[in-house]
């Protein structure tokens, strides 16, 4: 089984500049746990999750050693959203992206998501985006042929 055969085409993107509230917004909106960032011909360039939006709202290593007392008071720390939420993605994103080709063996994409730790991997054609793969989408479709699952 290729990815073409499992991959959702209609893809939420991120699109490159777009600020912390725009991403979480969008996320939030549809209901996904992450999305590629793409830039204006549609190229990846990298990719957002909810665990990077989560990891903003805590000070970057540097930063809590310059000024710890800033970060005393948890509580606090809430309001910083109201600092980050014009941060562009391109401050928050992973840069890394692990991308598959639609004509990939769906075990192959599984495995690097396995090996990386990661839920979802952008397949790209020709340079562009042409759709997304998750761990979920392989699991059910594997399921569904092999064990007849869904035809219930």
């Amino acid at each position: 089984m290729k990815v073409r055969e499992v991959m959702e085409i209609n893809v939420i993107a991120v699109p490159a500049g777009a600020s912390y509230e725009e991403v979480a917004r969008l996320l939030y909106k549809h209901n996904k746990s992450g999305a590629p960032v793409v830039d204006a011909e549609g190229r990846v360039i990298g990719a957002v999750s909810e665990k990077d939006l989560f990891r903003i709202m805590y000070p970057y290593y540097r930063s809590f050693y310059e000024h710890p007392e800033c970060y005393a008071d948890l509580e606090n720390r809430e309001c910083k959203m109201d600092e980050i939420r014009r941060h562009p993605v391109e401050v928050f994103m992973s840069r890394e992206v692990v991308a598959i080709d639609p004509e990939a063996p769906v075990m192959r994409a599984g495995a690097l998501m396995l090996a990386r730790g990661i839920n979802r991997l952008p397949v790209i054609e020709n340079g562009k985006l042409v759709g997304m793969v998750s761990r979920r989408d392989i699991y059910r479709k594997i399921l569904e042929q092999r064990l007849g699952l869904g035809t219930e």
